[in-house]
């Protein structure tokens, strides 16, 4: 098989642009690349300014370059009887087709792959699949991204990579691959059925060190109940050894293992504190800043006290990310550096975990609702078991539909057959509940705590001491979890997954089964199916009536409530039911008690199903069903627990977005307060509990956080310790915070025009001082948007490029890449980028923050606090709004100075700062930076000098 890798580059999109520069590799049979041609083509309009930007082409080059029907002249012969191969080849393809048809040639009728799907099912658990990115993961030589020789050498580079790792997956995998696309009409079916004939046809087949089970080739084997002896020998490894000795031999192996580490003042206060709290049965609030090695500050102390003691210690983190880079990077190193053996596990909510049961049933009646999509997305996962031993999505790089894929064979509490599956004992999830349950120290998640607290601690292994990392969302996440949220999918997605037309969804599926079971109650069980079918419709339609009616109470604008996405919100007061509220309640009586008969109906059928003895081929099927009728209870009850709209203690709200409208619906009812819950599930209940951020202190003060959290009554008792440590950057040297004390104010979420005028143009001198290298953070998607265009238009002639949140399209991880890798550009951010962005060194030089980062006001959570703290006779806007936007604003600025070496300004925009009387308690809440106020055409000659002036020392 001969494959032509082929790539353009052009003035524009498939249906304007002109060829301006072609890339061809040719990879022959023995798959050695025997030439690489490129050529640049005339185009007959000049070249757009963003393509020379992105390419590099200008129009210079291609001045005196080839005409098109010369470029075909050459390129035609060398698409004779090949494989056509590019990267994202739909829009090579179509360039080709047109080139061929303009030049008078046939249509190129081959077969046609790319390498993108190739990448996907070769290598899952890629974080991207851009050439650039993959190239420089493998070592591939690409000397000139877009260019188009060099891009086509580079995807051919990567059509070998790939080709080599489809050749050393067991046979039984390629096979699998094969009947995945069997039924398909496609190129990418051809190539798989061609290759696994050729595999058949070796002798030896590899198989390295993998299970074979059920017709699936697993990297993972079987998981024991046993409880695994620490190591020979007898006695508790760190019962001879004092807490001080311990850490002289850590730090001993620390400097062994790291050369470049170094004790630092603050994690060493740090360790003390967490080891004191824990022995003395105490809870402890600490905040710790960026550079004090939080994470190993309390994981040494955490793993001392468990092994000691024998007592678990619970870590809790924010994010999955975070979670992950414990278990990637953190426990890695201290299993190499701690003087005694200790386990450790990372346990996440159950919905992480693939379950092989339903994937096995999945691919086996390839029950997809996007056929191409889900069979792509099964490919990866297929290749992804030969890798795993953890069956964590997280490893994954799925797109949108992958993750609708994704939620279908998730593993969950109602469809698991637990013992009598038969994939018990390879299972991911409940491998990672026993390693959990026998584990020193255990790291899970926010959600997960609190997940576990709702189901009766069934979920968790039992524990006494726990540290909650990036404590700050504590109160956020508790609010979430104690209320409820209905978001008008979580109905429609579930409704479809059990019928979506005769052929999709799990009751078809049944029902054919039963056809062909020849079961003496098959009829019987199909005339319910049958008779459930126009229901579950019923159910949809009265679930978008409802959605519609509800929808039609949201204000026509949204206002500042609607925070950054532009989402319309309103608030339904208890005991105050709005206008039409009645026919309202009409639906939703008829959607409750049709879900009831359908249940009903459901269960009944099902526990008939389970007590057959003759319908032991659809066990699986019974159980995955009933766990959709379940959910659809559960949906039931939220549904009228927001509906009755009777508890005072309770905020509810709705939001929807103006262009989906009742699709969009979410229904939120949330408790306002929630300090006495945190205080009567964790802090009464815990021995210690360990709470840390690096921004929980407002002013330094951690009263804010004592009183929402629900610790007033341990620090009464004595039981609550408080450490604010010491910065380990040298702030006054890193930074130079800058107020322009004449810029105008501004109300509102959107800016009056003087006021985008007058910081568009402060913005983009800054950004020319700077060379780029700036983000901006703003508290408003529109203000955001105000700015962009303007800004973009004048930082063109100064070659610097902006990106925006919302505006480029991409994740915000996408965007931040594309922010390091560009010379110079300013990105504008909303909310998200307040926190959790980390750009060390250069790439980030200038942080301009527009306003502080206060709430909207009447945004219902926000509202409802304010007149709880109005009825016990305290100033709302001082003892929430403030703290609530310091410890944001104190978010924000931690993005600049990421490490010791790092420097740069930051400029804030809203003179509040130095005006307003609560502005000190912002600027009194920082590490400590070098703060100066002046006119604002002072402001880019001091920041010229700031950067002139040296490093740190």
């Amino acid at each position: 098989m001969k494959f032509a890798v082929l790539d353009f580059e052009t003035t524009g999109t498939q249906s304007v642009g002109e060829i301006i520069q072609v890339g061809l590799a040719i990879i022959e049979e023995d798959r050695s690349i025997s030439r690489v041609y490129g050529s640049y083509v005339k185009p007959g309009t000049p070249i757009p300014p963003f393509i020379t930007g992105l390419t590099g082409i200008t129009d210079s080059d291609v001045q005196d370059a080839p005409e098109l029907d010369e470029m075909m002249m050459e390129l035609v012969p060398l698409l004779d009887d090949v494989v056509l191969v590019g990267h994202n080849v739909a829009f090579d393809f179509h360039f080709l087709q047109n080139a061929l048809d303009r030049c008078g040639y046939l249509p190129f009728q081959g077969r046609i792959l790319d390498t993108i799907d190739f990448l996907r099912i070769c290598f899952p658990s890629l974080t991207t699949y851009q050439l650039g990115a993959v190239s420089a993961h493998f070592g591939l030589t690409h000397e000139r991204p877009h260019q188009a020789d060099s891009d086509a050498l580079a995807t051919a580079l990567v059509l070998l990579k790939c080709l080599e790792e489809l050749y050393s997956l067991p046979l039984l995998t390629i096979q699998r691959l094969n009947e995945l696309f069997a039924d398909e009409d496609s190129d990418l079916a051809w190539y798989f059925d061609g290759l696994l004939h050729e595999r058949e046809m070796e002798t030896f087949q590899p198989e390295g060190e993998l299970t074979f089970y059920r017709q699936l080739a697993l990297a993972v084997g079987d998981w024991t109940e046993l409880m695994p002896p620490r190591e020979e020998g007898t006695g508790n490894p760190a019962q001879n050894i004092t807490f001080e000795e311990y850490m002289e031999e850590v730090t001993l192996r620390l400097k062994e293992t790291l050369p470049q580490y170094e004790s630092r003042e603050a994690q060493e206060i740090m360790i003390h504190e967490v080891i004191t709290a824990l022995e003395s049965d105490k809870h402890l609030l600490i905040e710790a800043g960026t550079g004090t090695g939080k994470s190993l500050g309390y994981l040494l102390p955490a793993i001392y006290h468990s092994v000691r003691s024998g007592q678990k210690v619970m870590v809790s983190t924010h994010t999955i990310n975070l979670q992950d880079q414990l278990r990637e990077r953190d426990i890695p190193l201290l299993t190499n550096v701690v003087p005694f053996p200790f386990k450790a596990a990372v346990f996440k909510g159950r919905g992480h975990y693939l379950c092989l049961r339903k994937f096995e049933h999945k691919i086996n009646k390839k029950d997809f609702a996007s056929p191409r999509e889900e069979a792509l997305t099964a490919a990866q996962m297929i290749v992804w078991l030969t890798q795993t031993q953890s069956g964590d999505d997280e490893e994954l790089n799925l797109n949108g539909r992958g993750g609708d894929f994704w939620e279908t064979v998730a593993s969950d509490t109602d469809s698991c057959l637990g013992r009598s599956c038969p994939w018990f004992r390879k299972c991911y999830y409940h491998r990672a509940k026993h390693e959990a349950g026998i584990a020193d120290v255990v790291v899970t998640n926010h959600s997960k705590l609190f997940a576990d607290v709702k189901a009766g601690h069934q979920l968790l292994p039992a524990y006494e001491h726990l540290v909650i990392d990036e404590a700050h969302h504590l109160e956020d996440i508790a609010g979430k979890h104690l209320g409820m949220q209905m978001k008008y999918f979580t109905v429609a997605h579930t409704l479809t997954r059990l019928y979506k037309d005769s052929k999709s969804g799990q009751l078809p599926v049944l029902r054919q089964t039963l056809q062909s079971s020849g079961s003496e109650q098959a009829a019987e069980w199909s005339g319910v199916i049958d008779r459930i079918y126009p229901d579950l419709l019923t159910v949809k339609e009265s679930w978008d009536a409802l959605s519609d009616k509800l929808f039609a109470l949201l204000p026509e604008r949204s206002d500042a409530a609607a925070g950054e996405a532009g989402q319309l919100v309103t608030r339904l007061l208890p005991g105050a039911q709005p206008k039409g509220w009645e026919e309202i309640a009409a639906l939703e009586n008829t959607l409750n008690l049709s879900l009831s008969d359908i249940i009903r109906r459901g269960d009944k059928m099902l526990s008939e199903m389970r007590e057959s003895e003759s319908q032991s081929s659809s066990d699986s099927l019974v159980t995955d069903i009933g766990g959709l009728f379940k959910d659809l209870a559960s949906i039931r009850e939220q549904i009228r627990f927001f509906m009755n709209l009777n508890d005072e203690n309770i905020v509810y709200w709705m939001e929807g977005s103006g262009n989906y409208r009742g699709k969009s619906l979410q229904l939120y009812a949330v408790p306002v307060d929630v300090s006495a819950q945190l205080k009567d599930l964790f802090f009464d209940k815990k021995k210690s509990i360990v709470l840390t951020s690096a921004t929980l202190s407002v002013d330094k003060s951690f009263q804010f956080m004592i009183d929402n959290l629900g610790l007033g009554e341990s620090a009464e008792q004595g039981r609550l310790m408080t450490a604010l440590l010491p910065s380990p950057f040298k702030y006054r040297e890193q930074a130079l915070l800058v107020i322009p004390r004449d810029f105008p104010s501004v109300k509102g979420s959107v800016g009056d025009a003087r006021f985008v005028d007058k910081l568009v143009h402060s913005l983009a001198e800054a950004a020319v001082a700077t060379r780029g290298r700036m983000l901006v953070l703003f508290t408003s998607y529109k203000m955001l948007r105000q700015v962009y265009d303007p800004l973009k238009e004048e930082l063109a002639s100064q070659d610097i490029a902006v990106l925006g949140q919302g505006v480029e399209g991409g994740s915000r991880s996408k965007l931040i890449r594309r922010f390091q890798d560009s010379a110079a550009s300013v990105l504008l951010g909303t909310s998200s980028f307040w926190e959790g962005v980390d750009i060390p060194g250069e790439a980030l030089t200038c942080l301009a923050i527009v306003r502080l980062p206060f709430q909207p006001p009447n945004h219902p959570l926000a509202e409802a606090k304010a007149e709880l703290l109005q009825a016990q006779k305290k100033n709302p806007f001082m003892k929430l709004s403030v703290p609530q936007a310091v410890i944001r604003f104190k978010q924000g600025f931690g993005r600049l100075v990421r490490t010791a070496q790092d420097r740069g300004i930051v400029i804030v925009y809203d003179t509040r700062v130095i005006e307003s009387y609560y502005g000190k308690y912002f600027l009194y809440s920082l590490p400590g930076p070098k703060m100066e106020h002046m006119l604002t055409d002072q402001m880019v000659p001091r920041i010229a000098e700031w950067l002139e002036d040296g490093s740190v020392s």
